[in-house]
């Protein structure tokens, strides 16, 4: 055998090793067992791009939004609705017991500003 087809079989199983332990790794994520999170909303959209919100199904979210513009805030999913007046805050507490991924947003303007997963 010589050397260049002895080095196959081993590359194949390191491919075959680390795509299987990519796959073992998704959906292995870890969250939280509470969620603190402030997205700061300017010129209509959220300073540093889309806020990421993990918690774990069960643990409470804290999300406070400052905006330079008046809208609703809404939570997708939860169907949570807070009008927030520009310059102003708004500041929402619940349990997240729903699991899933759900999109926050300015709702008149259509942009969102967070995603909200919670994981199992």
């Amino acid at each position: 055998m010589t050397r260049n087809r002895r080095w196959v079989p081993l590359g194949a199983l390191l491919a075959l090793a680390v795509t299987g332990s990519l796959l073992l790794g998704c959906g292995s994520e870890k969250a939280p067992a509470n969620a603190l999170a402030q997205v700061e909303v300017k010129g209509a959209k959220p300073v540093g791009g889309i806020k990421k919100i993990n918690v774990k199904k069960g643990g409470q979210v804290r999300l406070t939004v400052h905006s330079d513009v008046a809208d609703e805030i809404h939570i997708h999913g939860y169907d949570f609705h807070k009008e927030v007046k520009k310059g102003g805050s708004v500041s929402f507490a619940f349990k997240a017991n729903v699991d899933g991924v759900f999109v926050i947003e300015l709702e008149s303007r259509k942009q969102q500003i967070a995603e909200l997963r919670v994981l199992p």
